[in-house]
C-alpha cells in the first residue's frame, strides 16, 4: 500500500451499524508493511497499521509545478 506524508487515510467499518473512519497521514513510520501516524477526523491522532482489505488511501491533491496561487 503506498502512501505519502498528507494522504487520507479511509477506514471501511466491518460493521453495518458503524461508520468508517478517515484521517490524514502525518508521519510514515514504515514503509513495508505500512505503519503510519494518522491525525483523526474527530482529532485523534494513533499509529495506524491498515488491514488488507478494510483500508484505502486517497492522494493528496498536488499542486502543479510552476502554478501561483493567487
Amino acid at each position: 500500500m503506498k502512501a505519502k506524508v498528507g494522504d487520507a487515510i479511509v477506514v471501511e467499518s466491518e460493521r453495518a451499524a458503524q461508520t468508517g473512519r478517515r484521517g490524514v497521514i502525518e508521519e510514515i513510520l514504515q514503509a513495508d508493511p505500512l505503519r503510519c501516524r494518522v491525525t483523526w477526523e474527530d482529532g485523534r491522532e494513533t499509529i495506524f497499521v491498515p488491514q488488507a482489505g478494510s483500508t484505502r488511501i486517497e492522494q493528496r491533491k498536488r499542486a502543479k509545478a510552476g502554478a501561483s496561487s493567487r
